[in-house]
């Protein structure tokens, strides 16, 4: 299947616009009879969160925005998926087009705006698929016209604890007006202590879910100070570094760049790697961190993990380095462990993280 995705149907992708590829990109993988997946080599295996990871390459939040072919990325050979974002109420998105590959820079840029179908058609397909195992994250936002977007973050905690594996409450999509405000220490600190309440009230009946938060890699070091700081105090189980970028570093060459929106994609690595290193310091161990940022091959992965991540998760190189990449950042992994003498990537995690300061 990766294969032939990647010889034949990715150049056929790239001649059409981006939002359509996606598209269809998503119905292929939800008929495709997928094989399951080829068991992982056991060096690559670890218990994050109190979760079993068969290994720790992820599908990041975006691709899957409507929880329908979280099983497909999971037969892929993803470790670990995350649907979304998702938000109580149906809503379209902001107006197309909305999504841009930068060819020349390997890069994407895109302006969707939460496009979701809300709450409960996601909750129906994931129940559907509840008994098939495998993690599945769900990540959750708040609606733009939304009144109180705390209370939106705390809906999709009490909506789908019976179906996540894991939490991750998005503050940093640049392209909500506003919700990156979320960051500022007060505002997070009354947002998290709601979400950890919802989660707690819900752990009496049901298995406590880890809460993880997605941050910008935009913040100023002192803002991450206090985000760092709240999220230690309130107890969240991980971090997400990190989201798009809304910088247009000066190496972009495509004639899309002045496009607005969030970057992702190559452009992203050393900022959002820097991120994380500058988070992995701040956190001193108390929890794990997922790295997400121009993730295009085993020695970018690599080099998140010795920035400080257990987990890494891509989306937008499976644009132009098909699906492959996936299987590829797998094998390298493995041999940089062995290399290494290292018996599992928790013993690489932040060894290089000096490098990014």
């Amino acid at each position: 299947m990766t294969g032939f995705f990647d010889s034949f149907a990715l150049p056929f992708l790239h001649g059409m616009d981006a939002e359509r590829a996606h598209n269809l990109t998503i119905l292929a993988l939800w008929a495709a009879p997928l094989p399951a997946a080829e068991e992982d080599d056991p060096i690559l295996a670890q218990n994050v969160f109190g979760l079993d990871f068969p290994n720790p390459v992820g599908m990041a939040a975006g691709f899957d925005k409507e929880a329908r072919v979280p099983d497909a990325l999971l037969k892929l050979g993803f470790g670990f998926t995350e649907v979304g974002t998702l938000t109580p109420r149906p809503q379209p998105g902001n107006e197309k087009p909305r999504l841009f590959r930068l060819h020349e820079d390997r890069g994407v840029i895109n302006r969707f705006g939460f496009n979701n179908g809300g709450h409960e058609r996601a909750r129906e397909r994931l129940l559907r698929r509840a008994a098939n195992g495998g993690v599945v994250g769900v990540n959750i936002g708040a609606n733009k016209d939304s009144t109180d977007r705390t209370a939106d973050y705390v809906a999709g905690i009490k909506n789908f604890a019976d179906v996540a594996s894991y939490f991750t409450v998005n503050i940093s999509s640049p392209n909500t007006p506003g919700l990156r405000d979320l960051q500022q220490a007060g505002a997070l600190d009354d947002l998290l202590a709601r979400v950890i309440a919802a989660r707690e009230q819900a752990a009496m009946q049901l298995p406590r879910r880890p809460v993880l938060l997605k941050i910008a890699p935009d913040l100023a070091l002192a803002d991450l100070d206090d985000v760092v700081r709240v999220a230690r105090a309130r107890g969240v189980d991980g971090m997400i570094v990190s989201n798009t970028t809304l910088a247009r570093p000066e190496i972009l060459r495509d004639p899309l760049r002045s496009e607005s929106g969030g970057l992702s994609g190559a452009p992203l690595f050393a900022l959002s790697t820097r991120m994380l290193a500058q988070t992995f310091v701040r956190v001193e161990g108390q929890f794990p961190l997922i790295g997400v940022g121009g993730v295009d091959s085993p020695e970018a992965a690599w080099a998140k993990i010795e920035a400080g991540a257990t987990l890494v998760q891509l989306y937008s190189s499976l644009v132009y380095e098909g699906l492959g990449l996936v299987g590829r950042i797998k094998t390298g992994l493995a041999e940089h462990l062995r290399v290494r003498k290292l018996e599992s990537i928790g013993q690489a995690v932040g060894t290089a993280v000096n490098d990014w300061l």
